[in-house]
């Protein structure tokens, strides 16, 4: 059992290929995220449903690429935003369930890339549609969003974990299809920074953040990426407990 998938155009540094809105059910349907607005993405995801007799739309999180059609979209369908990322959205406790016709979809709250994240484990296809918490492509993700984001990343990870999925469904990329090694790489990513920024600690105590960028990156932070790298050092500093 596979969702339906509809990639956005919205291709990018962070967006990969661009956002992923996965839609399950026939008649009785969630979408889940509804991607950024842009009108054709809109209508593709209309002409996806058009059949169905009930839709839900669903929001692992606030950021544009994932909510900013959301607006839009349950207006085009008359449809309720359920979940994380629009003020209009109804929130979903974690551990709610969504019942489609091709099973339910069971809210998890995973904080780390945001600090108001959900996925969506939708267990009769032992799935999990994973939002950013990872993505189709590499062993990273964006994680410096807010104070505390490290540890809640990696507390999220090991909540993914537990649930032993076999496949993951990101919104950036392909499907993972060995879940458990996907996310023993996310991890395994995640810690080895955390050691970087020690040991260049332990190297050169008084570093400030650009110097622990340059150590711990060197040349190899993409262009227009520089930010994201020198907020991911300061959540390493905060995980740490140290000033950045």
């Amino acid at each position: 059992m596979r969702p339906r998938a509809v990639l956005a155009d919205n291709p990018g540094p962070f967006t990969l290929s661009g956002t992923v809105t996965y839609v399950v059910g026939r008649r009785d349907v969630a979408v889940v995220d509804p991607g950024p607005d842009l009108e054709r993405h809109r209508q593709r995801l209309v002409e996806a449903v058009a059949d169905a007799e009930r839709v839900r739309i669903l929001l692992t999180h606030h950021h544009a690429d994932h909510a900013g059609g959301a607006a839009a979209l349950a207006a085009a369908l008359g449809a309720p935003l359920l979940g994380e990322g629009h003020p209009d959205a109804d929130p979903l406790p974690d551990g709610a369930a969504v019942e489609t016709d091709q099973g339910r979809l069971v809210a998890l709250a995973t904080p780390g890339h945001a600090e108001r994240h959900l996925c969506f484990h939708w267990p009769d296809a032992r799935a999990v549609f994973v939002g950013d918490l990872v993505l189709g492509i590499g062993d990273t993700t964006w994680v410096g969003e807010y104070p505390g984001a490290v540890a809640d990343y990696l507390a999220s990870l090991a909540r993914l974990r537990a649930l032993e999925p076999a496949v993951l469904y990101p919104a950036h990329g392909p499907p993972l299809e060995d879940a458990a090694a996907a996310i023993d790489r996310y991890e395994a990513h995640r810690r080895e920074r955390i050691a970087q920024v020690e040991r260049a600690l332990a190297d050169v105590p008084s570093a400030d953040v650009d110097e622990l960028v340059r150590r711990v990156y060197g040349k190899r932070v993409p262009p227009g990426l520089e930010a994201a790298a020198r907020a991911s050092v300061r959540a390493i500093l905060d995980f740490l407990g140290r000033d950045a």
